[in-house]
């Protein structure tokens, strides 16, 4: 398996009723990030912030991968999963590849994925 296909997908849409997220139409982001992109796979998740994110990451996060969430800004996801990430052995700022995708539309969200997939050398 190539490095460029050992990166998950996530988006989080903070619950989706988040106004940053009103220009974006989520599923066909999510669809064209897993179709026409180089993820291994991509998925959305409602607010990976509470419990039942970390409950999720325990059983999600792998050493062999980077993660790239969309959702809000990178600082507040390094803080946010940091702990998640730190449980399972994983350094966040090596493996996590965080987005902030707010007040986007669905093709500047796309853009800014696949420009950041070029840029880790995914093909």
């Amino acid at each position: 398996m190539t490095e460029a296909k050992k990166i998950g997908f996530a988006l989080c849409v903070c619950t989706g009723k988040c106004p940053g997220f009103e220009k974006m139409d989520m599923w066909d982001f999510i669809n064209r990030v897993r179709i026409e992109l180089p993820v291994e796979y991509a998925f959305i998740h409602p607010q990976l912030c509470e419990e039942d994110g970390d409950r999720f990451f325990d059983d999600y996060l792998r050493e062999d991968r980077k993660y790239m969430i969309a959702g809000c800004a990178p600082t507040m996801q390094y803080k946010l999963f940091r702990d998640a990430f730190k449980e399972r052995g994983l350094d966040v700022k090596k493996n996590l590849v965080p987005l902030d995708i707010r007040d986007m539309t669905t093709e500047d969200a796309f853009q800014l994925v696949e420009k950041t997939l070029k840029e880790l050398g995914a093909e």
